[in-house]
């Protein structure tokens, strides 16, 4: 017995060791790379003095006196915050990520270098002016100085994935051009699903799937005229897999401002937020930087670039709203697999093949072919077409010059300024909303916008002959903008460009105007307003979406005369339902969950499960099906292939109805008071390696979940994929409010926070603000910013 004691005593000792060990590794690990905020640093290659202050969030407010100071103290400053989020990205636009994930990752590998984004960079970087690479190497050296600095003291990934950051160069900072372009388009699902859907169904069934324009009646420029188009416009004298990470940009937004006229201020109100996948790191750094007499800009950066994309100046502020272009087109090739040539116009071309060495973490290095054609690479393989060689061409193959766009912006004064910056943004497709200190306002279209021989781009193109190839793009000065229009707003959330008068096709895709019919809705219930009417915009929650089809709906379920007595409980809930989608009402969830089943009612029994689940990845399609249903009762698409009795629309919306209200019974329990559809719709900020539980356990790597109200239909746009719903996983990356009037008195919110490194206080510190719907004040002069400063560094040269 005696014995047997000591034995458990000594395990006791042994497992009391074992885990202060865990708890000091852990800590050590979680806690090595933490900053101190009020650490003064002494940085080799510093011209002069940099002032560093940060308030109560931790955002930076940085003081130089010259550009390159300045963006070697944004380099290192990103660094500090945000590095290892700077490293995948990095790898993400190498096809790199193999190397510290492991096999999982190769087939997105080798996507990502199918596209060659370091090739665009390159092209870039010879092109671009002398001041531009000078102020891109100073922030790669400052990143490079944190990184030698910090020597092993590195965020707890690097540890946990067993590999350390290489250095940083100025052609990383550009391949986020590359990124940012890839990730906005559309054209990459919705063309490549077409197809398959087009040889999966008859013709009848395939052309009611189509985008009807009538439903875009709601144009972000409503009276452009391409004769005005050169007005406005003097080019200056100036220098010239992913989803599952949580890495998209720019996928959908709101931007809307108003006039002084529509003021309280008597001076433009300008709100933007852009809509991206969420996710831990945030995609933006939000920040502060100035030179004495020649530059003062805030707002969001993006990790590995040193200027603001979007924010405000001393006299100008912006917004941007992806533009929904079809920027990529495909072709069916004609192949000889013994020569590997391609055919073009009778003429058999060479295939450029390339055979990319993948290293693979824990692995061999693997080996995989890409066949590239005249257009570029053949994806085929990626889209899991066996029996066809499709090539793809994409304007981010392109030139252009978004970081000269940016580094532009940051120093534009006036409308044409403002325009001249843009006019390089080519492969980053946007509606930029506009205003400044003079009282104007304006939205202009920026991108690439295909030329074609014939063709529209909708559709994949056979490509024996050069037909449908693309001839340039449309020049800039020819690109819709609103300056200054009588009603004394302007905005747009991705709904339709401009009108049936335009001669050029910018794209199909676009999103049903359900966000963009309230925000004009809301701008016409008042005469002038003020940053908390601009507050109440941004939170709100009711859907033209849910006013368009409910009554649809209504009118079915009232004929059916088996309802039971619980579903005309339920039904007295919609029928008395206000189209608020908050987080207590009970009619949303069924609502939402109604509607996700009438999509599958309608559709799957033509398409089957693959091809369904590739569908549905794609709302836009999706929505656009069941608007065409909504105007035709008695479409193909209502019966069901499946069953021999012929199916009806109302029946179907009385059988989705059924099965909403069973999944809820069977998911929140028989009464109806516990269906609030903040029970069934979360939000979780997750981290790319929060799946892991038992590193989100020992890192708190994510945060959640939280119930919230909203969804993709409205201005507040907590979307979730209906793949896997009612999860949020989109929505709005940030919120800004300017005030022309008074830049202090802007308001400011992202929903994630400054650092990246989970164990700091500013990991996630903003997501309680963005959940409730409130912001901090900008601090924008410098007496705000070191009277409520709560870190402040000096930085000196070495």
């Amino acid at each position: 017995m005696k014995t047997l004691k000591k034995i458990l005593a000594g395990l006791g000792i042994l497992l009391a060791i074992v885990l202060i060990v865990a708890f000091f590794f852990v800590r050590n690990v979680s806690r090595k790379a933490l900053p101190d905020y009020n650490k003064s640093l002494k940085i080799e290659g510093l011209q002069d003095v940099v002032e560093v202050y940060r308030d109560s969030f931790a955002i930076p407010h940085v003081y130089a006196v010259n550009e390159h100071d300045l963006y070697m103290a944004t380099g290192y400053l990103m660094a500090q915050d945000r590095l290892w989020q700077m490293d995948f990205l990095r790898r993400v636009t190498q096809g790199r990520l193999s190397e510290i994930l492991g096999a999982t990752t190769t087939d997105a590998d080798h996507l990502l270098r199918a596209l060659r984004i370091p090739e665009k960079s390159q092209m870039v970087l010879e092109r671009s002016d002398t001041l531009l690479l000078q102020c891109l190497e100073a922030f790669a050296a400052g990143v490079n100085q944190y990184i030698e600095t910090q020597g092993k003291k590195l965020p707890p990934e690097f540890t946990l994935l067993g590999y350390k950051p290489e250095p940083w160069l100025p052609e990383h900072s550009v391949n986020l051009i590359g990124y940012m372009a890839w990730d906005l388009t559309g054209s990459w699902t919705t063309e490549v699903v077409m197809h398959k859907l087009a040889q999966k169904l008859d013709g009848e069934r395939f052309k009611q799937l189509l985008p009807a324009m009538n439903r875009q009646s709601t144009y972000v420029h409503p009276d452009y005229s391409i004769a005005e188009s050169t007005k406005m416009f003097t080019l200056l004298d100036k220098a010239d897999l992913l989803r599952n990470f949580k890495l998209e940009v720019f996928s959908a937004s709101n931007n809307w401002a108003v006039s002084g006229a529509r003021s309280i201020t008597s001076m433009p109100l300008l709100s933007n937020d852009m809509h991206l996948g969420f996710g831990s790191p945030g995609i933006w750094y939000p920040m502060h930087q100035e030179i004495e007499g020649s530059l003062k800009v805030s707002g969001v950066a993006l990790p590995g670039a040193p200027a603001i994309i979007a924010g405000h100046n001393e006299k100008i502020a912006w917004g941007m709203t992806n533009l929904y272009v079809d920027d990529m087109d495909f072709y069916v090739e004609t192949i000889d697999s013994l020569s590997n040539t391609y055919k073009v116009n009778d003429e058999w071309k060479q295939l450029l093949i390339r055979e990319e060495k993948i290293a693979v973490k824990g692995g061999d290095t693997i080996t995989r072919p890409i066949r590239y054609t005249q257009r570029g690479p053949i994806i085929s393989d990626f889209k899991k077409i066996k029996d066809q060689a499709i090539s793809m061409r994409w304007i981010g193959n392109d030139y252009s010059n978004e970081l000269r766009t940016i580094y532009l912006l940051n120093r534009a004064g006036n409308w044409n300024e403002f325009r001249d910056a843009l006019s390089t943004f080519i492969a980053v497709s946007q509606n930029v909303v506009y205003a400044d200190v003079d009282g104007n306002i304006g939205l202009q279209t920026a991108g690439g916008v295909p030329i074609r021989k014939e063709g529209n781009g909708m559709f994949i193109s056979p490509g024996d002959s050069d037909r449908f190839d693309w001839t340039g793009i449309v020049p800039f000065d020819q690109l819709p903008f609103t300056y200054n229009p009588p009603e004394g707003f302007v905005a747009s959330a991705n709904n339709r460009t401009v009108g049936e008068n335009y001669p050029h096709n910018i794209g199909h895709w676009f999103d049903l105007p359900s966000r963009i019919d309230r925000i004009r809705e809301m701008l016409a219930t008042k005469e002038k307003f003020d940053v908390e009417d601009f507050k109440l915009m941004l939170a709100d929650f009711r859907s033209k979406h849910a006013e368009k089809h409910l009554p649809v709906f209504l009118e079915a379920l009232q004929k059916d005369e088996s309802l039971t007595p619980k579903e005309k409980e339920v039904l007295e809930y919609l029928k008395n339902w206000d189209y608020q989608l908050t987080a207590d009402s009970k009619a949303a969830s069924v609502f939402e969950v109604m509607y996700l089943n009438l999509s599958r009612n309608l559709k799957h029994d033509e398409m089957g499960d693959d091809l369904y689940r590739e569908f549905i990845g794609v709302r836009m399609m999706v929505r656009n099906l069941i608007e065409h249903v909504l105007e035709h009762s008695a479409s193909l698409w209502v019966d069901n292939v499946d069953t021999p009795e012929t199916e009806t629309f109302e029946s179907l919306v009385v059988k989705s109805f059924r099965e909403a209200l069973d999944w809820l019974t069977k998911t929140y329990g028989d009464e109806s008071e516990d269906w609030a559809w903040g029970k069934v719709h979360t939000l979780t900020i997750e981290h790319p390696l929060g799946s892991v539980k038992l590193l989100d356990k020992i890192f708190s790597l994510n945060k959640g979940p939280y119930p919230i109200g909203g969804s993709y239909h409205t201005v507040n746009p907590l979307a979730y994929s209906f793949r896997n719903p009612f999860k949020s996983v989109h929505g709005a990356s940030q919120r800004h409010i300017y005030s022309l009037s008074d830049w202090t008195e802007s308001q400011v919110v992202i929903p994630t926070g400054i650092s990246g490194i989970p164990a700091s206080r500013h990991y996630l510190d903003q997501t309680p603000l963005f959940v409730r719907n409130e912001y901090r004040n900008e601090l924008w002069t410098k007496e705000k910013v070191q009277s409520q400063a709560k870190y402040h560094a000096i930085f000196s040269p070495k």
